[in-house]
């Protein structure tokens, strides 16, 4: 009877160690919802952003991506975001999206631009620029550096040009070598 009540007591323990992780983990992560206005913006490519993700101005959150679609006439990415009510944006703000690091984790930056003229809700976003994707990257460079060695083999084949007649030593000083021997 003693060892069920010490399992007992050491479960409820790491129970409450538990909990307290998942809350902890919660509130730094910052995964609570955006209140306030929508804003879509079409990309030709995503490369992985996701409904969820945030959306970034200088690095600080300021919404978060609510819907990603596809644009039946355009064939584009159609991304809904979700803006806080505090952020005005210019109607020539642009919209990218970078990568949180090399193992992925994508967001959304906004770039607000110099108009004096503020986007209304459910405004489109006319500047977007769609992420790198690295491996075409990786793929261009390889490609390249074996296509530069072609080039230096070809090139150490050709053949070089004419001698240049140089002074020596028998001919003046200001005269012109010549030619003829």
């Amino acid at each position: 009877m003693k060892r069920s009540v010490i399992e007992t007591i050491l479960g409820a323990v790491v129970l409450f160690v538990a909990i307290f992780f998942l809350v902890f983990s919660y509130r730094t992560a910052d995964v609570s919802s955006v209140d306030g206005y929508d804003l879509t913006a079409d990309f030709s490519t995503i490369g992985g952003l996701k409904a969820g993700d945030p959306v970034q101005i200088s690095g600080v959150k300021i919404g978060n991506v609510k819907k990603v679609d596809l644009n039946p006439d355009t064939y584009l990415a159609h991304v809904t975001l979700t803006v806080r009510p505090d952020v005005k944006l210019p109607d020539d703000t642009a919209a990218l999206i970078s990568s949180e690091s090399l193992l992925g984790g994508r967001f959304m930056a906004l770039e607000p631009g110099a108009s004096d003229t503020i986007m209304k809700p459910n405004a489109r976003i006319p500047f977007t620029q769609s992420p790198q994707n690295l491996e075409e990257l990786l793929g261009k460079f390889i490609f390249s550096m074996q296509g530069g060695d072609k080039d230096k083999k070809g090139a150490a084949a050709a053949p070089s040009p004419a001698p240049v007649p140089t002074a020596s030593a028998a001919t003046p000083a200001g005269a012109e070598p010549s030619a003829h021997p």
